[in-house]
């Protein structure tokens, strides 16, 4: 464990203020701050405060202060990790094997850094606040790194909100109309700081049966530039949609548009019924030129309001292993097309594959901006998880501008920090603010927040926290707001004492800081990760997504003992 130090509530500071690649008129992200100059702040801090960095605990390789100046790589770091099962078509090496093979760097990879959040004293502000997220695409990202390329993914691909909400939560339905229900749980942090806990906010949105949901009109708009040439591209692509078209009802609707170095219709919207005819323009589709996702969403979007009607969600979906080449005018032409199609009810999802010539940040502003989700399909199983199991949640909006207000105790609770959510945070003031843009969730979607926090000295009594929700309700239009409390007497006193779940994301909020660097987790180490996940394979039988993590921390020990 490591001890708190004024340099490194500070430290933290400048990791919330570090430079993020933003888009130029070209397209391209243009550079972040380097090493050296974010090193110089950091020394300056140092010099100031005169407090010396810590040394990192046995374990951690490539842990850094804000700027990369971590401690140098700790020889066989990851030890006896257990024999390892198949993962995929990979398989993690046992405890000294040798590694596995480092395949091609995936090339021309745009993600941003969006900071670290820092701890923050109540007595300066007790109010934390942000939208409500439900995208997944970090998390089958990494894995695509880590199984498929035998890499660590790079830090500013990781998006700790994203691993948390991977895994699905069984909290308590909502009860009557409403579109949300809240639990808060807490317990003693099993990673980080001595006598701090983990505060964890879930929220579960109302189930709506498939049977149930609103008729959909869902455009394909479907990358066909030759880069999509590959098995796991566009060829994952047919798979999915063929496993798509098998789950819609008979009153879906389905039109697809390709882009390539220009766009056009390959499907008028066509009922599901019809899934000889979809299924048969799907497998016509063959790879050609450049990418213009630009023109390919213009397209997209004339034919979704050309056969849009009440009563019927009308989505775009973009899929894509990429969009280099966003056009002419550039990505604020194309937010502005996603923008517009909300005010007349079009959503926009993004869905990625394969890798190389990849735009993670401009596929995520897309469904940000369209009110949709953004996912990540590396395999066909993930595929099922997004089109069979998901595609309720992903059609059905409960919730729209949904957002968390956070109101911790001064009296009780002497600092906190939120983990993740940093590109997903709203201004305290404007919580109440409803023309604010938040977040859209799905039926039958869980969202987690997880915080770490501390009390004030002594045993104080009380409420540490309130947790609030407020969103504009998809069937009525009314602007709900719903609150829960957590007190002193509600913590628990040990993590091994919480549910598997809450252990679970425990582990994977942990993972998540240590795959980007985070300050926070300097001390930190993959074996730790692996004690607190390992034990709830039997505890959690059955569970594929809890096995698969498991697997995913082995693999990432694996490339941090051999420097990969």
């Amino acid at each position: 464990m490591y001890k708190r130090t004024l340099f490194g509530i500070i430290v933290g500071l400048l990791l919330l203020t570090a430079g993020c690649a933003v888009f130029n008129q070209s397209g391209q992200p243009s550079s972040s701050p380097t090493n050296e100059e974010i090193q110089g702040q950091v020394s300056a801090t140092q010099s100031v405060f005169a407090a010396p960095r810590e040394s990192a605990a046995d374990g951690v390789v490539g842990q850094t202060a804000p700027g990369g100046a971590g401690q140098p790589p700790v020889p066989n770091a990851v030890v006896a990790l257990p024999t390892a099962t198949a993962l995929g078509t990979a398989t993690a090496p046992a405890a000294g094997a040798t590694p596995l093979p480092q395949t091609q760097t995936p090339q021309d990879m745009f993600f941003e850094d969006y900071g670290v959040n820092p701890f923050l004293d109540t007595a300066d502000d007790h109010l934390s606040t942000f939208a409500m997220d439900v995208d997944t695409a970090s998390y089958t990202l990494t894995r695509s790194y880590l199984v498929n390329h035998s890499q660590l993914p790079p830090a500013d691909a990781i998006r700790p909100e994203e691993f948390i909400n991977y895994f699905k939560m069984d909290y308590p339905s909502p009860e009557g109309a409403d579109a949300f229900a809240i639990q808060l749980d807490a317990a003693p942090s099993p990673f980080g700081f001595d006598g701090h806990y983990l505060l964890r906010v879930g929220i579960q949105g109302r189930y709506i049966a498939p049977e149930d949901r609103t008729p959909a009109l869902l455009i394909f708009v479907i990358d066909v530039s030759g880069s999509m040439d590959r098995e796991d591209r566009l060829e994952t692509v047919k798979d999915s949609l063929e496993i798509l078209v098998g789950e819609l009802r008979e009153d879906d609707r389905v039109g697809i548009v390709v882009y390539s170095n220009q766009s056009r219709a390959v499907l008028e919207p066509t009922p599901a019924s019809e899934k000889d005819t979809i299924l048969a323009a799907v497998n016509a589709l063959q790879p050609e030129g450049s990418t213009n996702v630009e023109d390919g969403l213009r397209l997209g979007y004339q034919m979704a309001q050309a056969n849009r009607r009440e009563g019927t969600l009308t989505r775009v979906i973009v899929l894509s292993d990429g969009v280099a080449n966003v056009g002419s005018t550039g990505p604020d032409a194309i937010l502005k097309t996603v923008r517009d199609g909300v005010q007349d009810g079009i959503t926009l999802s993004t869905i990625g594959f394969g890798m190389g010539n990849y735009n993670d940040v401009l596929m995520e502003q897309l469904a940000n901006d369209g009110n949709g989700n953004y996912y990540y399909v590396d395999t066909l199983r993930e595929a099922r998880r997004v089109f069979i199991y998901n595609l309720t949640g992903t059609l059905q909006v409960i919730a729209y501008d949904a957002k968390v207000q956070v109101d911790f105790n001064p009296e009780v609770t002497d600092r906190y920090r939120l983990i993740g959510y940093e590109n997903r945070a709203i201004a305290d003031q404007d919580f109440r603010n409803d023309t604010v843009d938040a977040g859209e969730v799905g039926a039958g979607h869980s969202i987690t927040a997880l915080y770490e926090l501390a009390l004030e000295d002594g045993t104080p009594e009380g409420v540490v926290a309130t947790a609030y929700i407020r969103y504009k309700d998809a069937d009525t239009g009314e602007i709900v707001e719903r609150s829960q409390d957590i007190t002193v007497a509600d913590l628990l006193p040990d993590m091994n004492e919480a549910s598997p779940d809450f252990r679970l994301l425990a582990a994977a909020a942990e993972f998540s800081e240590l795959l980007r660097e985070s300050y926070w987790a300097q001390d930190g180490n993959y074996v730790d990760v692996l004690n607190l996940a390992a034990p709830l394979a039997d505890e959690m039988p059955g569970n594929e997504d809890v096995a698969e993590f498991i697997e995913l921390i082995r693999l990432a020990g694996r490339y941090v003992d051999s420097g990969g």
